[in-house]
């Protein structure tokens, strides 16, 4: 056996271990990869450094970028919530249109991106239906890895796939060349849920797990009912302010915002005088608010235009704060502070040297150490945090949706798809459509940046060299022959189906994209001795690469796993069954239409 075989067959073996025993991170792995094969003299520097200018890593940070623009707008968020509108609270129709909407997003943007986007709606619908967690989250995990095989940037080996092959010189592969084989997947996988489901997911009635905003309620015994009210022209309160109606000091109510017109204002001013027609979001006891209401003779609304997403909890919430030494509202009062006015939050709690003060505490002096419990929209608390006169200790996201760029970033998606679509490169026509998001402004150039998983990128640069090392040495040919002196004299159907089976296995203990890499020369030497056209048989290995439900391994179920409070055998029991499906499937369409 010739030296250069022994050596990249000695690193294809430590790339494989260490990508299975996940010690070490998978891109530190691949650039250890990338380098042992300049530095024992396999590939020259520009061979080694080929994966840098690969149209897969092009392609594949084009789509990162144009998925963070699409979801800058808010566009998925409210077809998430269209959706779940449209289903109802009956599992079956959670299941079918969730799986179905979130598979054929995946076939678009990468499909840890579409599970994460129906996540939290996935969650919030468990708990207002009572359906467990883990009847819904698997399913909707499977269809989005189902729903990557749907277009050829819809997972990371289908998007590398046409770079293996033009190195060896065959034709690359279309944007929807894998399509109809992706739609029979997806819905095979949504159907085998919808039939056998009942059987194969969890039947615990796990508790879900609380949120931040949860804990901290419970922990501080928080006001947490939101009532929406309208001052009537029959309303005493028109012409008061907040303390003149005793808000705090009698009713135990805060006011979180006003809205008229199309005025919008959030913990308003002290001093604020109330008017008829508004709309009054108030915070406090259900017994407290109606008390309040009854006094004044407010309308009960079940909804505002100005407040609906008041709940939400990626709009507003809790924030737990404190006041550090240098605060320059220690020694001072909330009311001589202006907190209100500065920040538009309200003060629902304050600890005063270890002490709880409910109610009105605006003109008791806050000292160093103290903390504030505030209320309110997590853009505003943003804002506190960067003061340097609070500590913020609660945990929060800021939603920056921009709706204003709506179009334009529909625009240039469907843009970069158009391109591909009549003939130009994938990674031409993605990038082309990244930097018209930016151009758009869509995204600022720093976000397009933030955008990239700079971890995928040196994953993918650094494991193609080591498919141009296997070509090179022969160390491809070498596998290829031993694994048909098994097969050869068997029918077609069994190089086939074994080629499918060694993708399913690589991708269940190793990247889905370290498999493929490591598949395709050895599935090019395999169709050469075969006589069989190597470009389907490699795209199939690809596809095949996505075949990973047995266990937690793959990026979707890893993300949905805790959600879903899943332990591997639960994956092992409803995967199992999904996995030879899919392999029956692939296999068999490949096979007699393709193949």
């Amino acid at each position: 056996m010739d030296s250069g075989i022994i050596i990249v067959l000695i690193i294809l073996g430590a790339t494989v271990i260490m990508l299975v025993i996940d010690v070490v991170r998978i891109d530190i792995v691949a650039i250890g990869c990338m380098l042992a094969l300049g530095w024992t003299g396999i590939l020259n520097q520009q061979e080694m450094f080929s994966g840098f200018s690969s149209n897969a890593v092009i392609a594949m940070l084009s789509v990162m970028i144009l998925g963070r623009g699409i979801a800058r707008t808010g566009i998925m968020d409210e077809f998430s919530k269209f959706i779940i509108s449209k289903a109802g609270t009956r599992k079956r129709n959670l299941i079918a249109l969730l799986s179905l909407s979130t598979g054929f997003l995946s076939g678009l943007i990468q499909n840890i991106g579409a599970a994460a986007l129906f996540l939290p709606g996935i969650m919030q619908v468990s708990r207002r239906t009572k359906i467990p967690a883990s009847s819904l989250i698997m399913p909707i995990g499977f269809a989005a890895i189902l729903g990557g095989t749907l277009t050829m940037v819809g997972s990371g080996p289908l998007i590398l796939v046409n770079d293996l092959l033009r190195n060896e010189g065959h034709e690359a592969y279309n944007l929807f060349s894998v399509t109809p084989v992706g739609i029979v997947l997806l819905l095979s996988g949504i159907g085998y849920f919808l039939l056998f489901g009942s059987k194969v997911l969890p039947k615990k009635v796990e508790e879900n797990e609380k949120t931040e905003q949860e804990k901290l309620v419970e922990k501080l015994n928080l006001p947490h009912n939101i009532k929406l009210l309208t001052v009537t022209r029959e309303s005493s309160l028109a012409g008061k302010t907040t303390e003149e109606a005793g808000l705090w000091e009698t009713y135990h109510v805060n006011l979180l915002g006003i809205g008229k017109g199309d005025d919008v204002v959030y913990a308003p001013w002290r001093e604020t005088k109330f008017e008829n027609g508004q709309t009054l979001a108030v915070l406090g006891a259900a017994e407290n608010i109606e008390h309040f209401s009854k006094d004044f003779q407010l309308e009960d609304l079940s909804d505002s235009r100005y407040f609906s997403d008041e709940s939400n909890p990626n709009v507003s919430g809790f924030a737990e704060v404190i006041i550090p030494p240098d605060s320059e509202l220690a020694g001072k009062s909330i009311r001589k502070y202006s907190l209100r006015k500065r920040y538009a939050v309200e003060p629902v709690i304050l600890f005063n040297n270890g002490e709880r003060v409910d109610g009105d505490f605006s003109d008791v002096e806050i000292r160093t150490g103290d903390t504030l419990i505030v209320y309110g929209r997590w853009n505003k608390m943003k804002d506190l945090k960067e003061s340097a006169d609070f500590v913020v200790v609660t945990r929060f996201e800021v939603d920056q949706k921009d709706k204003s760029k709506l179009w334009p970033a529909i625009g240039c998606f469907v843009f970069a798809i158009a391109l591909a679509m009549v003939g130009f490169p994938i990674s031409m026509a993605f990038l082309t459509g990244a930097l018209c998001m930016v151009l758009t402004r869509v995204l600022h150039i720093r976000e397009a940046y933030g955008a990239i998983e700079w971890k995928v990128v040196f994953l993918l640069a650094g494991l193609i060299p080591l498919g141009v090392a296997m070509q090179k040495t022969g160390a491809a040919m070498f596998l290829a022959e031993s694994i048909m002196s098994v097969v050869i004299d068997l029918h077609p159907v069994f190089i086939v189906l074994m080629v499918g089976v060694l993708a399913t296995a690589f991708s269940l203990f190793m990247s889905n994209v370290g498999a493929i890499v490591v598949l395709a020369p050895l599935v090019m030497g395999m169709a050469g001795i075969a006589g069989i056209d190597p470009r389907p048989l490699v795209l199939m290995a690809a596809v095949c690469a996505a075949n990973s439900f047995i266990l937690p391994t793959h990026q979707v179920n890893a993300f949905l796993m805790s959600s879903g409070g899943y332990r591997n055998a639960d994956y092992i029991k409803a995967g199992s069954g999904m996995t030879v499906l899919f392999l029956t499937i692939t296999v068999s369409l490949f096979y007699l239409f393709i193949i």
